[in-house]
């Protein structure tokens, strides 16, 4: 996974077998507009710090998309995902995942029964935004006529003769997140969209994990059923 995903990959993951991103991919013939910087060219924005909203994660590991309800807290550093059930799907357990990045641990929390696995956080936090140094790649609208939204579009590809292995879309007015992408051997690996965007945390209780974590166990569990 690229240096850049530490949180996507603790998102990603949860359903390896055991936690960003976005976008439908436009990874097909990409110009470089300049570097973000040079003269002329926009400037990363400043993504929302608190906010909800839902998430649809692509892996390639798995060829499968899984929907969740997210919580994000820059400030804190901390992140909050809840699976979201769209199908009745046999043998199906459902977790909730709170990452707590200051304290480098995250809680994995069934969802019926509230049995808790705390694991680890290996990685430093990575916040969810444009980074400084990124590359400006395009903007465009997405939607047509009457409905449309424009966005730009970022990378971590440093020139011309360099492939991305990160790609970020934003909206252009207020740096929403709309989707995050991750390419490795030109394949895209992790692609995460964002939609349905609040901004703040409406109940920040959401980020405190249950009393069933007070005896939880250091074992991931594992989404299909025992």
């Amino acid at each position: 996974m690229p240096a850049r995903a530490p949180l996507r990959r603790a998102l990603a993951t949860r359903r390896s077998p055991l936690l960003g991103g976005l976008w439908v991919c436009v990874l097909g013939g990409l110009c470089a507009q300049g570097t973000a910087g040079t003269p002329g060219t926009p400037v990363p924005c400043q993504a929302p710090q608190q906010w909800e909203g839902r998430q649809v994660l692509y892996q390639q590991s798995s060829g499968h998309n899984s929907r969740a309800l997210l919580s994000y807290d820059g400030p804190s550093q901390r992140v909050r995902v809840l699976d979201e059930r769209k199908a009745l799907i046999p043998c199906k357990r459902l977790f909730e995942y709170i990452l707590l990045y200051k304290d480098g641990v995250m809680f994995q929390i069934e969802q019926a029964t509230k049995q808790c696995s705390k694991i680890p956080l290996t990685e430093a936090w990575d916040p969810l935004d444009i980074p400084k140094n990124s590359t400006f790649e395009d903007q465009y609208s997405i939607g047509g006529p009457q409905e449309q939204i424009t966005v730009q579009e970022w990378s971590n590809r440093k020139s011309a003769r360099s492939y991305e292995t990160w790609i970020g879309v934003y909206t252009a007015k207020d740096c929403y997140p709309v989707q995050e992408t991750f390419i490795r051997n030109y394949t895209v690996v992790l692609s995460t969209r964002f939609f349905d965007i609040q901004l703040g945390i409406k109940d920040p209780s959401v980020f405190t994990p249950p009393s069933t974590c007070q005896t939880a166990q250091s074992q991931k569990m594992s989404e299909d059923c025992p």
